[in-house]
């Protein structure tokens, strides 16, 4: 087996340890690297093809990423037991590592380009995503692939103490304030180009706040984003001894041969410009899109045809010759005349509306639109047990806060595919989810489990920060008692002539046509999320700066369009939503409120017609019972205190019931909540013997009773109500109908047949301790059991003896086994 090439270096500040590996694993594969961080391993492979295929007009990436459930000691949940379409956190990983890796392939590549990062290795410490882009830039590196690296990348926690923590584990990320994901390259200066960040805020970000944390800024992020370049650079540098050791062992690594792939040629580009010029200067002044993409296509069509003769068979090129024009001529009027598009300063926000309540049975729904961008957000609530569980290869097991984000092609007046989420749509989404999620209640404080739904319905620029917006909407409308409202706005940058211009609040071909893509959101006072993309070798700390509070101006402006529609969540829960309600029980109770295979808790359940979860946190059990009427909920928490601390029955009361299991002795029947007695078979007979008690009684059968007599511990003896109100007397070698218990032979002693001889003398009989025994239950004799005469009449003697229901019911107990 061949020897590994590894290197390997201290991450600064911990004790943890970055390592790359090469040579021993997954030979075939053109480029293939190892690295792990602790006992986080992943293994990324990068390969091309050879030539370029027939019609592609963009540059073929794939980044794909396997998590296997062996890195973590698991089998796989699903039916098959076997790893099947990606999770979501393994897409969001692929985007992670597309987005700062696709920029440094050279232009006019177009070769078939695929890494894949195989998680091997999971330590449930150490995250792998940001592993993962190191990892497949190295790979990269010594595949001979044209790749304008090293990437290096990492991964900030800010600590509750105001302190940058570099390459956080799980804990330490969940116990900070905000995470902070960048990616860069180094320049020749020996500075940093940040090229992606991606951050948010943490679920506790607000405890932590007002527990005296400094909250996260626009200024504490700029730090952030130069605290981040040293670690980065670390990444790099040891990517670089990778690359020299491979050559130092193995000789110098063959590049790939490649044609560059033009879209066109530098004169078709001139004849374009002096044909198009004066035809796209009015369409890109025209603010409407549909106006405006159809003004530019017809510009395109009369170039077409002004220049089909000189340039015969490349109608393709001359479109493309077009577009670079149209991008040029975009670019060069907000550069020198400060006016965008669609006519505004580059620091001017669309027009932007605001509503809710639009859907009456929605639980929650909010409409934001900003300029074209229209977004409707729908929120449904319901019981914790409809957490979405997750079977991941990370600690995170569930999750109570979710959000979905749909784009029809219709949103752009288009037709097209429509059904499952592309990797898009689930980016849009968790970016969204990670804005809101620092700002919702959790789960003890607020039972309910939260879904929000965004459904982009027209789309012209940043419809992730809409949905961000229409989110923060529905959830006010909903009555979720959020920290405080959360709005989103994107930015762009364009850089000419050696000028930055921002831009706020950036059209979609602004988006396509600029340098950055810069999306903020956050509160008045803090960001709960951020993403960042870069096309250019780096942003200066001043414009960037200048960026984040131009963005912030603009946020609060949304924030006040916002505030005027719904200022704060709603006092209740809307009508239509399920009504919850959590408490704490004993831990011991769990089991009483729950009953026998579940019996005790469905039964209120189908009685009250309330929803009922029960778990614990292994020191208390907690309920929570859920009903869209508030009144259900109330009477399933009635019953179930009442289990927890039943009500006392009192003596001689008369209690209609229920009865819910038998004995050979008797009958349990519940009188109130949680409080059960029994009714002895020797009661039952109305003065005639019963074998069964099944004969009289049977599960379920609903009867009066009367409460006869109540233990020290509690248990309650009770005697039947006949339908004529009087109590039914006890059979002959029973109890009286008073509910006084007579005597009765020992169980091993009497005769069991029919025909049993038996005699009118009731006489008294001795106890077993020869005790004495009288009417006042003290002083009077009675005879042995064994010596006691039998008689034919059931009647009660005038002298029948009461005994303790206590003793008489351990003893049937005892005998019964």
């Amino acid at each position: 087996m061949a020897e590994a090439i590894s290197v390997s270096g201290l991450i600064s500040g911990t004790d943890r340890t970055l390592t790359f590996e090469t040579g021993k694993l997954a030979l075939q594969s053109q480029g293939a690297v190892v690295a792990k961080i602790g006992k986080t391993t992943v293994l990324a492979t990068a390969n091309a093809a050879k030539g370029v295929r027939d019609g592609i007009d963009f540059f073929p990436l794939t980044v794909d990423v396997e998590e296997r459930a062996y890195a973590a000691g698991k089998i796989p949940g699903s039916f098959f037991r076997r790893e099947g379409r990606p999770s979501q956190q393994a897409i969001l990983t692929c985007r992670l590592t597309d987005r700062p890796l696709r920029p440094a392939f050279p232009d006019g590549y177009r070769n078939e380009t695929q890494v894949v990062i195989t998680v091997i290795g999971a330590d449930q410490t150490n995250p792998h995503d940001v592993l993962a882009i190191n990892a497949a830039s190295a790979s990269f590196m010594i595949s001979g692939i044209p790749f304008d690296g090293p990437i290096g990348a990492v991964r900030l926690a800010y600590s509750q103490e105001g302190n940058w923590i570099a390459h956080p584990t799980f804990e330490e990320g969940e116990e900070s304030t905000f995470e902070l994901v960048v990616a860069g390259r180094e320049l020749d200066n020996g500075d940093v180009a940040v090229m992606m960040v991606e951050a948010g805020g943490t679920e506790k970000s607000f405890s932590y706040y007002e527990a005296g944390a400094p909250k996260v800024n626009e200024e504490v992020i700029a730090s952030g984003l130069e605290a981040c370049k040293p670690f980065i650079k670390e990444s790099i540098k040891l990517q670089r001894q990778l690359v020299a050791s491979v050559i130092a062992t193995r000789g110098a690594i063959e590049p790939l041969k490649y044609t560059p792939v033009l879209d066109y040629t530098e004169e078709l580009f001139a004849a374009v410009e002096a044909a198009a010029t004066t035809k796209l200067q009015p369409a890109i002044r025209i603010a409407l899109k549909s106006d405006r993409n159809e003004a530019i296509d017809a510009a395109t069509t009369a170039t077409l045809a002004e220049l089909a003769e000189k340039f015969p068979a490349q109608e393709k090129q001359i479109k493309e010759a077009v577009r670079s024009l149209t991008k040029k001529l975009v670019r060069k009027r907000v550069v020198d005349e400060g006016i965008r598009i669609d006519g505004r300063g580059p620091a001017d926000l669309r027009p932007v509306s605001a509503e809710v309540g639009l859907i009456s049975t929605a639980h929650g729904t909010g409409l934001f639109q900003r300029g074209e961008t229209q977004v409707l957000n729908v929120l449904t609530m319901a019981m914790p047990k409809m957490n979405q569980m997750i079977d991941s290869i990370t600690p995170e097991t569930s999750k109570r806060y979710m959000h979905d984000y749909n784009m029809a092609p219709w949103a752009n007046g288009e037709t097209g595919r429509v059904g499952t989420p592309k990797r898009r749509e689930i980016g849009h989404g968790a970016l969204a989810e990670r804005a809101l999620f620092p700002v919702v209640p959790s789960q003890e404080k607020f039972a309910y489990t939260l879904r929000l739904v965004s459904e982009v319905l027209s789309s012209n620029g940043s419809t992730s920060m809409a949905s961000v917006c229409a989110s923060s909407l529905s959830l006010m409308d909903a009555g979720v008692p959020i920290v405080a409202p959360v709005a989103g706005i994107a930015m762009g940058l364009i850089f000419d002539q050696g000028k930055y211009t921002a831009l706020t609040d950036i059209l979609g071909a602004e988006d396509a046509f600029g340098d950055m893509d810069f999306k903020v959101a956050g509160t008045a006072d803090a960001v709960t999320a951020l993403q960042l993309d870069t096309k250019i070798e780096g942003i200066p700390s001043d414009v960037l700066a200048k960026a984040l509070q131009q963005a912030k101006e603009a946020r609060l402006k949304i924030l006040g369009v916002m505030n005027a529609a719904i200022n704060a969540p709603r006092a209740t829960v809307n009508e239509s939503a399920p009504k919850i309600v959590t408490f704490t029980i004993p831990l011991d109770k769990v089991g009483e409120v729950i009953g026998p295979k579940g019996k005790v808790i469905n039964t209120i359940q189908q009685e009250t017609g309330a929803e009922i979860n029960v778990s614990d946190d292994g020191a208390t059990g907690i309920i929570t019972i859920g009903s869209p009427d508030n009144s259900k909920v109330e009477d399933a928490k009635a019953r179930i205190l009442a289990i927890v601390d039943p009500p006392t029955a009192e003596l001689g009361a008369v209690y209609t019931g229920r009865v819910v299991n038998t004995a050979a002795f008797g009958a349990f029947v519940n009188i109130l909540p949680g409080r059960d007695g029994l009714v002895h078979i020797s009661k039952l007979g109305n003065g005639q013997r019963v074998a069964r008690v099944e004969d009289v009684l049977n599960i379920g059968d609903e009867v009066q009773v009367r409460v006869d007599d109540i233990d020290d511990r509690g248990k309650v003896s009770l005697s039947l109500i006949g339908p004529d109100g009087e109590v039914i007397k006890g059979s002959a070698g029973g109890s009286s109908g008073d509910g006084e218990r007579g005597p009765r032979p020992e169980r091993n002693d009497r005769p069991r047949s029919n025909d049993r001889p038996r005699s009118n003398d009731r006489g008294g009989r001795n106890d077993r301790n020869d005790r004495p025994r009288s009417n006042d239950r003290n002083d009077r004799p009675r005879n042995d059991r064994n010596d006691r005469p039998r008689s034919n009449d059931r009647s009660t003697p005038s002298d029948a003896v009461s005994v303790s229901f206590e003793e008489e019911f351990d003893r049937d107990l005892r005998n019964d086994q």
